[in-house]
């Protein structure tokens, strides 16, 4: 695949994960129930950083460490979600549609860390 084309779907999964996971930042400032907590932390805090710093460093190019350590972090957070979702231990924040976010964060994560290391693989082109 064409590293221009990688490169503008991997821009479109975070801008997508970033308005998901802000959406629910904006619900739990309002309400203060929206989204799940670690401890004191809405977990949608977290996951917002892990969208927009890992963006950043695809964005200038740079720290290909914080752009794995970023998804990969968020992807573990988000199969554990998930995970917990579909055993019935855990409710996930859902979609106007019904279907948990924590389902969607955990598409869009793999898909970037995949589309990333087909983009570096690719560098040449």
């Amino acid at each position: 695949m064409n590293r221009s084309v990688l490169n503008i779907l991997i821009i479109i999964l975070f801008l997508i994960g970033i308005v998901g996971a802000g959406s629910l930042v904006l619900e739990e400032i309002r309400t203060g129930e929206g989204c799940p907590k670690f401890g004191f932390v809405p977990a949608c805090y977290i996951i917002l950083a892990f969208f927009v710093l890992p963006f950043i460093a695809h964005i200038f190019k740079k720290w290909n460490v914080i752009y794995f350590l970023g998804t990969g972090l968020a992807l573990i957070i988000a199969t554990v979600a998930s995970i917990m979702q579909l055993t019935g231990n855990a409710e996930c924040p859902k979609t106007g549609g019904g279907t948990p976010m924590c389902y969607y964060s955990f598409i869009i994560l793999a898909s970037l860390i995949v589309l990333k290391l087909m983009h570096l693989k690719n560098k040449n082109i």
